[in-house]
């Protein structure tokens, strides 16, 4: 096969299937919709937002879950219902979405940005340790695309420094750690349902907890003031942060079809992974944690190593791979240099804390954040997991043809300047 059989330069694509469409819903979430419509009750906790709260609880193993808006709110109610007041000090990855650090300097806290595990790409559970100061009030772990923060580390920590640990779960419904799920391994979990999520009800997120204060305080922060009963004010500062019926009845039929997904996904991620390491080039999947039980995958961690590459960069091997028909796409940008977030425009909160009680984000410098970002990371979004055999072995032809054509390609991208 030689460099004009490769989709770059015209040839036929190596992946000829359809990828996955997502969302998806079925019959059931069709039957339910209609009878919230007909019933008028379309929002303020009602019987499918209930049975939901009740169902997701028990598949992520927490005593409690409550449904809100979307995942960035979820984020700010969890801090503030772990007692995270203004002025404390959030210990943040320096590689997430920007709602991860957002949401801490919202609600008044200072984020302390910290460097990522080169293997997981999740927070480095030793720059954590590096950043405890006497302000540090809580640790926010994001478990990141196809990987799981080190809890071990990360519960011992907090433990001895006597912090709270919220998770970002937004990439990971139904991932386990020893057994227990994602979400109940800290002092609360924070989800996100939005349209991209493996769980997903268009818009939306979810609060997952075992403590009833920490619960009731995040209750009232998304409910206007009252307590889970509805009948109760809860004394506190409120905000309106509910979600509708339609969005719980979303949910419940998407639940009804994660394990089988999960499943799916994790045999089609072991599939690539062997095969990638098979093909021995600059593509690998990031090395999964024995501690892991259970990985939910919103993207599959992807490690580029430009040695094994014979002179391609990390986005030219990219775009061949993406003309076969093998998707892949860079991590986002470090947090604190994305170009959707102005730290220091007149909208943010940052220019208006006091001098010298934050970081300078704009000459921070995370090495290990700034390289994956630039040079190394890659991911495959989970609905190229969720294709039959014969579509993952086409997955894995893109990537063979390409490893077969490295010279000619590099021959090609510095012919196109």
């Amino acid at each position: 096969m030689g460099i004009t059989d490769l989709a770059i330069k015209g040839g036929p694509a190596a992946v000829t299937l359809p990828t996955p469409g997502w969302p998806i819903s079925g019959d059931q979430e069709v039957a339910w919709m209609e009878q919230v419509v007909r019933s008028g009750q379309w929002s303020w906790l009602g019987q499918h937002e209930r049975a939901f709260c009740e169902e997701f609880a028990a598949f992520i193993g927490s005593r409690y879950a409550m449904l809100l808006a979307n995942g960035t709110v979820t984020i700010q109610c969890a801090l503030q219902a772990v007692g995270v007041e203004p002025g404390d000090e959030v210990i943040v990855p320096g590689l997430t979405w920007t709602a991860t650090l957002q949401a801490a300097l919202d609600i008044g806290a200072n984020a302390v940005l910290v460097d990522i595990d080169p293997e997981t790409y999740c927070i480095d559970p030793a720059a954590v340790e590096a950043a405890i100061t006497p302000r540090t009030k809580a640790i926010l772990p994001v478990h990141l695309y196809g990987c799981m923060c080190d809890m071990d580390a990360l519960g011992e920590l907090a433990r001895r420094h006597n912090l709270k640990i919220v998770e970002d779960v937004a990439h990971q419904h139904g991932s386990q750690w020893r057994g227990k799920g994602a979400g109940a391994l800290g002092d609360a979990g924070s989800f996100s349902f939005q349209q991209s999520k493996v769980l997903t009800c268009g818009e939306g997120g979810g609060i997952t907890c075992n403590d009833p204060e920490v619960y009731e305080t995040a209750f009232c922060l998304k409910h206007v003031g009252w307590m889970p009963d509805l009948a109760t004010p809860g004394n506190r500062y409120g905000h309106n942060y509910r979600a509708t019926e339609m969005q719980a009845v979303l949910l419940r039929g998407g639940l009804r079809r994660l394990e089988e997904h999960l499943r799916i996904r994790e045999e089609n991620a072991a599939i690539l992974s062997e095969g990638l390491e098979r093909l021995g080039g600059p593509l690998r999947v990031a090395r999964r944690d024995p501690r892991v039980t259970r990985q939910s995958y919103y993207c599959l961690t992807l490690h580029y190593d430009s040695d094994k590459a014979q002179g391609l960069t990390r986005d030219q091997y990219a775009a061949a791979l993406g003309a076969e028909g093998l998707g892949v796409s860079p991590t986002y940008p470090p947090v604190y240099r994305h170009r959707i977030l102005n730290l220091y425009d007149r909208t943010s909160p940052v220019p208006y804390r006091a001098p010298g009680s934050l970081q300078n984000y704009a000459e921070l410098s995370l090495p290990v954040t700034e390289r994956v970002c630039a040079e190394e990371g890659l991911v495959l979004f989970h609905t190229q997991l969720l294709g039959d055999r014969a579509y993952t072995e086409q997955l894995l032809e893109a990537a063979r043809k390409v490893q077969e054509n490295l010279p000619a390609l590099r021959d090609h991208f510095a012919a196109e300047g």
